[in-house]
């Protein structure tokens, strides 16, 4: 249950992050990378680092690599 719960709290937290990312590049005007952003989602943390929004970037990251591991540890236990 508690793989379960991080992986839906990783999952969800990364949409907010990556929403909060594309949007504030639409914000800042840079509106080819926030529609790269939001369609190639891997490019998000690239564009969030280089549009000034490095904690968004950071926190991309660090989500995908939980959501990773949660996912590889809820399919290990299943």
């Amino acid at each position: 249950m508690l793989v379960t719960m991080a992986l839906l709290g990783s999952f969800a937290m990364l949409l907010a992050v990556h929403a909060a990312s594309v949007f504030g590049l639409a914000k800042k005007r840079l509106l080819g990378r926030a529609a790269g952003a939001f369609l190639l989602p891997p490019l998000a943390p690239y564009f969030a680092f280089l549009g000034g929004m490095r904690a968004r970037a950071v926190a991309w990251v660090v989500l995908a690599v939980s959501y990773a591991v949660a996912f590889f540890l809820a399919r290990s236990a299943a």
